[in-house]
């Protein structure tokens, strides 16, 4: 058996078939993780959604941004301003129903113990244990079973942006939402500074990638993410970035887990470009 990991694939469909391919992948004895944002922007979301769910038992994919942004267009469609016509397609699907309880099923948080290894969307604050971590995303995950159309309409926007353990409510939510999905640098403080999108190198003065904070408390954990292309490919102990781009022509990154092997690439075509 091998337990791969693989970076964001964003509706890229033929890349994703490609690299199983290459990875001569068998559900029957294989494992795949999946960073999240199985969905949106690449040209084909749907795809994605009905290869993934068909390898059943075989996957562990966590929740990314946009694939609750998906289940918010189906939920809570009023309190969602952007409507992607990749998103749509699944919406219109006949098989949609499914598609979409299978997906608000997934975890935000992974960790398996005999690997020693965590999975996660994209970040984690520094004030936060695993253990932490580990409750906050089962709080979220509870959320979206109980009522979905309530935390859907209510995760969006940037505040709170420190922790607090009196944080309750949506507020408690939506913080937990934006560190496990949206997280990319912190500031000294600890606060999340989510409007910060592009490369380290460009970040202003005083913000630091949130997992080169000094205090951070997971510091010990072995993490897996993604979620950051202009980051790209990471690999240092503790840390493994696997968002290397495929939707922006970049490629698309898969690391064996469960034995030393060198990390495989897939060059993708990429349905869009960086903005300048």
């Amino acid at each position: 058996m091998a337990v791969y990991a693989v970076g964001d694939l964003q509706g890229c469909h033929a890349e994703f078939e490609a690299l199983l391919e290459r990875l001569r992948f068998d559900p029957a004895r294989d494992r795949l993780w999946l960073t999240g944002d199985l969905v949106n922007r690449g040209p084909d979301s749907l795809g994605v959604l009905r290869t993934v769910r068909a390898l059943g038992q075989s996957v562990t994919t966590v929740l990314g941004n946009h694939d609750l942004h998906l289940l918010a267009l189906a939920h809570a469609p009023e309190g969602v301003s952007r409507r992607e016509p990749g998103l749509l397609a699944v919406l219109d699907a006949p098989d949609a129903a499914e598609l979409l309880a299978w997906l608000a099923a997934r975890p935000l948080l992974h960790r398996d113990l005999a690997l020693g290894r965590t999975l996660i969307h994209a970040g984690l604050p520094p004030q936060w244990s695993l253990a932490d971590a580990e409750d906050a995303a089962r709080e979220v995950e509870a959320a979206l079973r109980d009522d979905p159309a309530a935390l859907l309409s209510g995760m969006y926007g940037g505040q709170p942006d420190q922790w607090s353990p009196a944080l309750a409510g949506i507020q408690r939510l939506r913080f937990a939402v934006n560190c496990l999905t949206r997280l990319r640098f912190v500031d000294a403080a600890g606060r999340l500074l989510l409007a910060l999108k592009g490369p380290v190198g460009d970040a202003p003065a005083g913000a630091m990638p949130w997992f080169r904070h000094p205090a951070r408390r997971t510091r010990q954990d072995a993490l897996i993410f993604g979620h950051w292309s202009a980051l790209g490919f990471l690999a240092e102990p503790g840390l493994l970035c696997l968002d290397t781009g495929c939707v922006w022509g970049g490629s698309l990154a898969a690391v064996r887990l469960d034995a030393a092997e060198e990390p495989l690439f897939l060059p993708c075509r990429g349905s869009l470009r960086p903005p300048r």
